[in-house]
C-alpha cells in the first residue's frame, strides 16, 4: 500500500505534532506501507518522510522544480520525481497513491487533502481519504463541512466518506474497511 500524506511544511508550534508524524512514519515503515508525500526535508514533511526511511521504509517524492531550486528537496528519498507545477505535484501523488491523509499543516495541505476529496466524490477514484485528528487539529473544519451538508451544499455521504483517525492503526483500519460512496453525478 502506497499512502500520500498531505502536511505542513512547517514543523508547528506544539511538539505533540512532530511526535505524531514521526509515529505515523515509523508505523508505516515497519508495516510496509510506502509514502507518498511532497518530497521536502521540511517541517512535518521532513519528520514523516525521516521516520519512514529509518524504518526502513520506502518513500516517494514529488516536488516541482520551482522547490528544488530553493533546495527544498528531500536529499535520501526512494525516489524523488522532480516535476514543473503544483498541478503535475498533485496529480502525480494521487497515481501513485493508494488513500490520502492530512495531518496537521496549513492552507497547502487543506487545498490538498480537499482536491483528492472531491475527486473522489466525483468519482475521478475511489481511493480513501482522511484526517488525521492529532489533539483535534481538524475538529473545526469538520464542522464547517457538517455546516455545508447541513446547508444543502454537501450530501452527508460525502461526509461520511472521509476517515478521521488520530492513530496509525485506526487510519489503517478505516482505510482497509473503506467503500466508496456512488458518484455525485451518477
Amino acid at each position: 500500500m502506497k499512502v500520500a500524506v498531505y502536511c505542513g511544511s512547517r514543523s508547528g508550534n506544539e511538539p505533540l505534532y512532530i511526535e505524531k508524524a514521526r509515529e505515523l512514519g515509523e508505523f508505516f515503515g515497519n508495516n510496509g506501507i510506502d509514502l507518498v508525500f511532497g518530497g521536502g526535508h521540511v517541517g512535518l514533511m521532513g519528520v514523516v518522510a525521516d521516520a519512514v526511511l529509518a524504518a526502513g521504509g520506502k518513500v516517494f517524492g514529488v516536488i516541482p522544480q520551482h522547490l528544488v531550486n530553493r533546495e527544498l528537496a528531500h536529499p535520501g528519498l526512494t525516489e524523488l520525481f522532480v516535476v514543473d507545477s503544483m498541478h503535475e505535484r498533485k496529480a502525480k501523488m494521487a497515481e501513485l497513491a493508494d488513500g490520502f491523509v492530512a495531518l496537521p499543516g496549513g492552507i497547502g495541505t487543506l487545498e490538498e487533502i480537499f482536491e483528492v476529496w472531491t475527486w473522489g466524490q466525483l468519482g475521478f477514484h475511489r481511493k480513501p481519504c482522511a484526517f488525521y485528528n492529532v489533539n483535534g487539529f481538524y475538529d473545526a473544519q469538520l464542522e464547517m463541512v457538517k455546516t455545508m451538508v447541513a446547508s444543502g451544499f454537501v450530501k452527508q455521504q460525502y461526509l461520511d466518506m472521509i476517515v478521521l483517525a488520530d492513530t496509525p492503526a485506526a487510519l489503517i483500519e478505516g482505510f482497509n474497511g473503506y467503500t466508496a460512496p456512488q458518484e455525485k453525478w451518477t
